[in-house]
């Protein structure tokens, strides 16, 4: 059963922990938000992904997805690299992706360093609840 009109056409969630991103899925489609759930166990492939799909004139805008649910401690690239990767992306798709922190650090400096990119709009703690994302409003 889904909803006619979801808030998001599609989100991501990029996380390096399968079972995290398993639960975080389950949530999301309970919560019934979103169309699509684009799931990347690293930042790399969540990058290259985001650069394929602005290679698709025409149809970037709808496929994007809308919400990015980033973790920050992965290997390879962290979050935060993540996110200056982000910055190089085209304005399109940095206009459309609103980026939240969904992470296990409680460490007041990274919620402090998530704060000073424009593309985060909210840090939660792992994992996501159905509180957090009723709340979601970005």
């Amino acid at each position: 059963m889904s909803s006619i009109n979801p808030k998001y056409s599609a989100v991501m969630l990029i996380d390096d922990n399968e079972i995290d991103n398993l639960i975080n899925q389950k949530m999301i489609e309970a919560a019934d938000i979103t169309e699509r759930i684009y799931t990347h166990t690293g930042a790399k492939s969540a990058i290259e992904f985001l650069r394929n799909i602005e290679k698709m004139e025409g149809v970037a805008a709808t496929v994007l997805p809308k919400v990015i649910f980033l973790d920050i401690d992965m290997p390879l690239m962290d979050g935060f690299q993540f996110l200056d990767e982000f910055d190089r992306l085209s304005d399109l798709t940095r206009s459309t992706c609103k980026i939240v922190m969904l992470t296990s650090s409680i460490n007041p400096q990274d919620v402090n360093k998530s704060k000073k990119y424009e593309y985060v709009k909210q840090y939660i703690n792992k994992p996501l609840s159905k509180d957090n994302l009723a709340k979601l409003d970005i």
